[in-house]
């Protein structure tokens, strides 16, 4: 071949590969101050985060803080195309590959807990109550049976856990400080609402897995249920990347999407049901319940969610039928409901919000009985009092000093007006009175009443009854202190119309009953002073 041919190949041969092989961009670098910048060689092109340093940042706190131990500062330097001796200050930038980060495991916590749920720790499969103190690791599960859990993420974001579901942790990562998350969770069956933060550019990723799809998001606020029929996914904000692992769609806000198992993995896109119209409510509800009304859709049923607009949490849900629903059950604070129409297919739309404050208040009740300063001979007195608020509970509070420092004893929270206290009180004087609280943060109590308990005798047990033609002897238990007992015979139990009554000395009676006809029988302990016994439980009678 001739030289001068051989020397045109060899240069057409030398242009073609420098127009296959792509040059490697080198990023603009940070100003730096130093004795000169020395640029490194071309990286190789690599996931990174940039990184500005903020005031009292150094090069050796951003390695300890953000860089994994492998990685030195020098190393930083040098993949910047800086100077060994550079120095770095506030507003500087420096790239950071993604995998020099510094990952540690992130644990969730929980925010809220109604029901039975259990965890099921990833290390040793043990099965706990899920509560509020409770730790989430990678590899733990959740089991939601009959109740429901709000989960809060290291970022920020926030998942919701419907009740018969079970959710695995499979990671859970932090970079270092640099915020950036890697979070992959399985929805193994039933249904998550999550809340995602806008996840930061350059590594950060949030999936939830299923048994037939996966769900990878940036930011955003959706919902995904898995079952044994195939997944599916509703996106109120942002958008979800849905699909098979490798054949994803990309579903918009407003719309759902569906895969079913036995459809050779397609994505069935379709738009949500429309947010239902509500009607104005008060901003602050006073009194409950209240009525919550909404247009017809046209929808058969509809799923409302009220949250804690402070805290966050799921506080209930309920599916509703008609086009109205009564708010109760709710404590003081401030609340926003989600009410989303639901198709026949079962999926919830994109939903309406109504935002309102609870703010019950209690009231001072008026004290009715026993009067100031009364003598009482039962150890269990009855309580009265009238309610002056709404949507109150009260208990009364019984103490031995009038400061009510020491409770002796108290009844139960009811939204009655009377009582008896939770245990026998001793003889003694004692001061008593009635608190009334509303939304659960709002408290009244009434003025305070003294009393003496004279005391009581024991109550009387029937031991045993013996028949004898049409006489019936009937023998009780025999009390110390008692000076004689009273026996009532009536045709019910109940003894409002008393047939017999007769007090006797001794701890037997003999009785003539008509055949054929059902008695009973009761007594009590009588003293010569004040005291008596309370009535003891009846005995029922019958002659053949």
């Amino acid at each position: 071949m001739p030289e001068a041919l051989r020397a045109i190949l060899k240069n057409l041969a030398v242009l073609l590969l420098s127009v296959l092989v792509p040059a490697t961009a080198i990023a603009e670098l940070s100003i730096t101050r130093g004795s000169g910048a020395a640029l490194s060689t071309p990286q190789e092109s690599v996931q990174e985060w940039v990184y500005t340093l903020r005031d009292g940042d150094t090069l050796a706190s951003v390695t300890r803080t953000l860089l994994s131990q492998s990685m030195s500062g020098q190393r930083l330097l040098a993949y910047n195309g800086l100077a060994g001796n550079a120095e770095l200050s506030a507003g500087d930038t420096v790239r950071i590959p993604v995998n020099w980060l510094k990952r540690q495991p992130e644990p969730a916590s929980v925010i809220s807990v109604t029901g039975h749920v259990q965890l099921i720790s990833g290390m040793d499969g043990r099965k706990l109550p899920l509560t509020e103190t409770s730790t989430i690791r990678v590899g733990d599960e959740i089991l939601a049976g009959a109740g429901s859990a709000t989960i809060a993420l290291a970022d920020g974001s926030e998942l919701r856990i419907s009740p018969n579901s079970r959710l695995m942790f499979n990671r859970l990562t932090q970079y270092g400080k640099s915020g950036m998350v890697d979070t992959r969770l399985r929805l193994q069956r039933g249904e998550v609402h999550t809340r995602v933060r806008p996840l930061i550019e350059g590594g950060a990723r949030f999936e939830i897995e299923t048994p037939s799809a996966v769900a990878a998001v940036r930011g955003t606020v959706f919902a995904m249920q898995a079952s044994a029929n195939g997944s599916s996914v509703q996106v109120s904000e942002g958008v979800v990347d849905f699909g098979q692992p490798g054949n994803t769609r990309r579903i918009p806000a407003g719309y759902g999407a569906s895969i079913s198992t036995t459809n050779a993995g397609a994505v069935n896109i379709r738009q949500l049901p429309p947010a239902p119209a509500i009607a104005p409510l008060p901003p602050v509800l006073t009194r409950l319940p209240a009525e919550m009304t909404w247009d017809n859709t046209g929808y058969p049923r509809y799923r409302l969610d009220i949250f804690d607009q402070a805290a966050g949490t799921w506080v209930q849900s309920h599916e509703v039928t008609d086009t109205r629903f009564d708010i109760a059950q709710l404590d003081n604070g401030r609340y926003e409901i989600q009410l989303a129409a639901v198709d026949r297919q079962g999926i919830a739309g994109m939903p309406g919000t109504s935002k309102l404050e609870i703010d019950l208040q209690a009231r001072k009740p008026a004290l009715v009985s026993p009067d100031e300063g009364a003598k009482i001979n039962d150890d269990m007195p009855e309580f009265r009092w009238q309610l002056n608020g709404e949507n109150e509970v009260a208990r009364v509070e019984i103490a031995e000093d009038e400061s009510f420092r020491q409770l002796v004893t108290t009844s139960e929270w009811a939204p009655e007006s009377q009582a008896l206290p939770s245990r026998p009180l001793s003889p003694g004087q004692y001061f008593w009175r009635v608190v009334t609280e509303a939304g659960g943060s709002s408290v009244a109590t009434s003025d305070a009443r003294s009393m003496v308990i004279n005391g009581t005798l024991p109550p009387v047990r029937i031991i045993s009854v013996n028949y004898l033609d049409s006489q019936v002897r009937v023998f009780w238990e025999d009390v110390e202190t008692a000076n004689n007992y009273r026996l009532q015979l009536a045709e019910e139990p109940g003894f409002r119309n008393i047939i017999k009554e007769a007090d006797i000395a001794d701890t037997t009676a003999a009785l003539r009953l008509i055949p054929g006809r059902r008695y009973f029988v009761r007594v009590k302990a009588l003293s010569d002073g004040p005291l008596a016994s309370r009535w003891g439980p009846g005995r029922e009678l019958y002659l053949d």
